[in-house]
């Protein structure tokens, strides 16, 4: 069953209307409600097409965050043969929120990780809603030097609104953990390649996201605080998150333009979560050309090419 988001309740309206009708034919075989039904999906389609055509920071964000988009292990599922995860931290505990392993991608072996949020109350939960603690960061640094040592590619699918805040977590190390693994991304003599697949929130994304190549999908945000936590800051409002997702410019064709990301990755027609199968399709071609663009280069030209970049990241952001 399809979840509207606020905005598109007028869209609701008319796909209900439609069903209703179609509903009422299958009871009555007699009633032919054809032409009606057809003229409200091409009505439906319309609005569905020019509410996606310009949608705002905030609209974006809705999105990013819709409850059936297309999650970390979903991807993990349709895209990687022979994926064999690895758990634990060799510290202290195993986070749920990180999926990571070893897997094959077109036939070749990688290493991929990723947040997982979850796609029903138990498992977001259990995931902690994709918000990692320091074990899930420890653990991710873990894999990258497996990934190294034997000369692995690795993936990253980010989709996390942060790292996760609580007083444990900061016990236990949280900022060193985000800033281990942000180093480990710097060192590693592998190609990586990162694909923002949903929400990419502050430290706890960049710690995966720090690699030769970064996508975002259509829809999805990148940004250093969720638009709530920015408004709560600057103006004492949370509610003033959509003047917030306005300034803070973290929309894919933002980030482009500033030399964040490298790519954006089309999404179906009213986002990721309408047509899974067309989205997923879309990020495995987009990460085919990213570790085409990388194939052939040795593990000191990687290192140089993705520390370039970052170093490079500022200059651009003020040229912008």
């Amino acid at each position: 069953m399809t979840q509207y988001l606020d905005f598109e309740k007028p869209l609701a309206e008319i796909e209900g209307k439609a069903e209703e009708l179609r509903a009422l034919a299958r009871a009555n075989k007699e009633m032919d409600v054809t032409a009606e039904a057809k003229a409200l999906d091409l009505k439906a389609a319309k609005m569905l097409d020019e509410l996606y055509a310009s949608l705002t920071p905030w609209r974006k964000c809705q999105v990013a965050r819709h409850p059936n988009r297309p999650h970390c292990k979903d991807y993990i599922d349709a895209l990687f043969t022979e994926y064999t995860p690895l758990a634990g931290d060799r510290n202290f505990a195993d986070d749920q929120a990180v999926m990571g392993g070893l897997a094959r991608f077109d036939d070749k072996p990688v290493v991929v990780i990723g947040h997982e949020k979850g796609n029903d109350t138990r498992s977001r939960i259990e995931r902690n809603f994709g918000m990692a603690r320091p074990e899930g960061y420890r653990k991710a640094v873990r894999l990258m030097e497996l990934a190294h040592k034997f000369n692995l590619p690795v993936i990253t699918l980010v989709d996390t609104p942060g790292a996760y805040p609580g007083k444990g977590a900061e016990e236990r190390g949280q900022s060193e953990a985000i800033a281990r693994s942000t180093e480990k991304c710097l060192q590693i003599g592998v190609p990586l390649v990162s694909v923002i697949i949903g929400e990419g929130g502050s430290g706890g994304a960049v710690a995966f996201a720090t690699a030769n190549r970064v996508a975002m999908m259509e829809h999805s945000v990148y940004s250093v605080i969720t638009p709530e936590g920015c408004a709560s800051i600057l103006w004492k409002d949370s509610e003033k998150m959509r003047e917030a997702a306005e300034a803070m410019r973290l929309t894919a064709d933002d980030l482009r333009k500033l030399g964040v990301t490298d790519r954006i990755i089309p999404e179906p027609k009213g986002g990721a979560h309408r047509n899974a199968p067309a989205a997923i399709a879309s990020v495995r071609s987009a990460i085919v050309e990213m570790l085409k663009e990388l194939d052939g280069k040795d593990a000191k030209a990687l290192i140089t090419d993705r520390r370039r970049k970052y170093l490079d990241m500022g200059a651009k952001g003020l040229a912008a």
